[in-house]
């Protein structure tokens, strides 16, 4: 069974830097996606960044384009979201998920979420 758990959320002042990682196991398949998304209070989900751990490619939202990075440990079965410049509306819950790809509709696995606190 695939399980994912989110860690490293905190509160932390506007313009500062957090990491965030995301452990899993349980992939039958060679190749699959992290992606990171997150849930403000009163704001549907969004999809924040992705990785797709076959070639390496990533994709952002554009909100988050340059200011966070997502990158793989395959040794640890670990993706950060390394996140800069960090702003009070990125405050929110972070979650990571798993599926095959970053461009799955839906993705299928998903773990606890951790709290992410931007202060102004």
């Amino acid at each position: 069974d695939v399980q994912l758990q989110a860690y490293g959320g905190g509160l932390v002042q506007a313009g500062g830097s957090l990491r965030l990682s995301c452990t899993f196991f349980g992939f039958t398949y060679d190749d699959y996606a992290i992606g990171w998304f997150r849930q403000a209070p009163g704001k549907e989900r969004e999809g924040v960044a992705c990785i797709d751990t076959g070639d390496g490619s990533t994709h952002y939202a554009d909100s988050v384009k340059g200011r966070f990075t997502v990158a793989n440990d395959a040794v640890e079965n670990t993706v950060y979201l390394q996140m800069k410049s960090l702003k009070p509306e990125d405050t929110a819950i972070y979650y990571c998920a798993g599926d095959r790809r970053c461009s799955s509709p839906y993705f299928g696995y998903w773990g606890q979420g951790t709290q992410v606190t931007v202060s102004s």
